[in-house]
């Protein structure tokens, strides 16, 4: 993975996702500025003494040498001719992607000018399809190129996913720009994952139909699943049996909690409105998104019919041996993680406590204060350093 030369890259947006990013391309050897608008938490990040619950993060952090936070826009499109684009975009009601940090970011570098030398910008972040087209119009003027590389990961994989990524999506505004996106790739995976040369549009729509079709997959495992459990049938060897059929396989196909976390349902809603947009009833997707609120009152009736209320459910947190059919694996939406986002555990929680049952929380005073802010009183906890 190393160079003979070391390259300058600069990454805009260095919460959990672009700082990963930042370690990812430091550690294959790249001298890097990253660029956040949170003066304390940038230099909590340069004097190392920030602390991530995201696996590995934290190490390589302090193990860097070369990278540099920085407040400065000015200082990051200084650094480099490619500037890659990491910002959070939530998801709005109506499903669409809110770009309004992309935006500010869009802003900020008008404000700098017309660039000397033609730059390269990279939108990682979460779009609604077309987007990137209209930025690239915008900025064509200021000598700056525009292209989209989508992030393929998962909350605490995330660097285990931008090392060894399946594949990689590049919308690129050239065939010079989408060689140097994909030469970074080269550098810094430590596998050969597929490399899919497109356009703009195509990589945006890619990046949120991949993910609607996984939420369509668990869903219909779920509900094979449930039906399973009604006819007295085994449903994780009847999941198994199924997923060893090549066609299907056994990736996001077992049974268990519904999909939920900050990625599956802010894609999905993206992808329904986009299709609506372009008159495509996208049926199987919504299907899929009632399916997975279907599959939590299946649960949540499977347990109040099989379990007294004065027997203690336990949601534990910390990765212990689950010995018993009324503790589950903690309220996060996603074991390893602290994100409570949509998460279907934290739902069957809730669900089952304004029910009478006595919940208790076990886990990280990271994850119990989140889950405090939100519901009080409505469950006992005990909190795991």
């Amino acid at each position: 993975m190393g160079r003979e030369k070391m390259e300058n890259l600069s990454v805009i947006g260095i919460g959990r996702l672009g700082l990963c990013f930042s370690m990812t391309l430091e550690n294959a050897g790249y001298n890097v500025v990253g660029c956040d608008i949170n003066e304390k938490y940038v230099n909590e990040v340069n004097s190392k003494t920030f602390k991530s619950s995201e696996p590995g993060l934290s190490s390589l952090l302090r193990k860097s040498e070369n990278f540099k936070a920085t407040t400065s826009l000015y200082d990051a499109v200084n650094h480099s001719k490619l500037v890659f684009v990491l910002v959070r975009t939530e998801s709005e009601p109506d499903g669409k992607y809110d770009h309004s940090q992309v935006e500010s970011v869009l802003t900020g570098i008008q404000k700098l000018g017309v660039q000397e030398e033609t730059k390269h910008l990279v939108i990682c972040s979460n779009v609604n399809p077309g987007y990137s087209n209209q930025i690239a119009q915008r900025l064509e003027e200021l000598n700056w190129a525009v292209s989209y590389n989508p992030e393929m990961i998962a909350q605490g994989t995330i660097l285990k996913n931008q090392q060894q990524p399946d594949c990689v999506y590049i919308g690129a505004a050239s065939t010079e720009a989408t060689n140097e996106i994909e030469k970074i790739y080269n550098n810094i995976c430590s596998n050969k994952p597929k490399i899919y040369r497109m356009d703009r549009n195509s990589a945006e729509l890619a990046k949120v139909s991949l993910n609607s079709f996984l939420t369509v997959k668990i869903s219909f495992a779920n509900m094979v699943g449930d039906l399973a459990i009604k006819m007295n049938a085994d449903p994780d060897k009847v999941l198994e049996a199924i997923g060893g059929d090549s066609r299907i396989g056994d990736k996001f196909f077992k049974y268990g909690f519904g999909w939920g976390g900050p990625c599956f349902p802010r894609d999905t809603r993206a992808f329904v409105r986009n299709a609506e947009q372009n008159e495509i009833n996208a049926y199987l997707v919504k299907a899929a998104s009632n399916g997975n609120k279907e599959h939590l009152n299946f649960q949540i009736n499977q347990f109040i019919n099989t379990h007294d209320k004065d027997d203690p459910v336990i949601f534990d947190g910390t990765g212990h041996q689950l010995a018993s059919d009324t503790v589950f694996e903690g309220v996060t939406y996603k074991k390893g993680t602290t994100i409570i986002e949509e998460s279907q555990q934290l739902e069957f929680a809730v669900q089952l406590a304004k029910l009478g049952y006595d919940i208790l929380v076990i886990d990280s005073p990271q994850t119990i204060k989140q889950v405090q802010e939100v519901y009080g009183d409505i469950f006992s906890y005990e909190e795991v350093f």
